[in-house]
């Protein structure tokens, strides 16, 4: 049913554990993978600590290195488990905006992601990428949540 399946990342623990369950599904079902990260872009205000304590040019460079590490790592572990595995990255500020266009322009039939569980009042402000992932894609979407 599924055989070419997005998983975005940021990096972080759980959407590590998302990437590592979605190339175990992909494993079992002889399904393909495309691991996508989206780089937000460098804000003059923020709350970032990452942005707030570089230049533009410091936190573009290292966003990109840091894109480029969270790829090659995922790319080696489906490389291991026998998945194959395309990668890519982009820089906006619509996250689930780029999700959900990577997964149209692929042909994806299966988006898995994590989600962090945010709820309440932080999901009001802050919002959730895969919330608006799951509200705006006609695609279907497996999220992984945090136990």
């Amino acid at each position: 049913m599924f055989r070419n399946i997005l998983i975005p990342t940021d990096g972080s623990p759980l959407a590590t554990l998302a990437v590592d369950a979605g190339i175990a599904f992909a494993k079992e079902i002889g399904a393909k993978i495309t691991v996508f990260t989206v780089i937000e872009p460098f804000h003059l205000v923020s709350i970032d600590a990452e942005q707030l304590a570089k230049t533009r040019e410091q936190y573009e460079a290292l966003s990109d290195v840091h894109a480029a590490e969270i790829l090659s790592a995922t790319r080696a572990k489906a490389e291991t488990a026998g998945v194959p595995c395309r990668t890519d990255q982009t820089r906006t500020h619509d996250i689930y905006r780029a999700v959900i266009g990577k997964a149209e322009e692929i042909g994806a039939d299966l988006i898995v992601m994590s989600s962090h569980g945010r709820g309440g009042f932080g999901a009001l402000v802050i919002g959730s990428v895969a919330a608006k992932v799951l509200t705006h894609s006609t695609i279907p979407v497996l999220v992984y949540r945090q136990k």
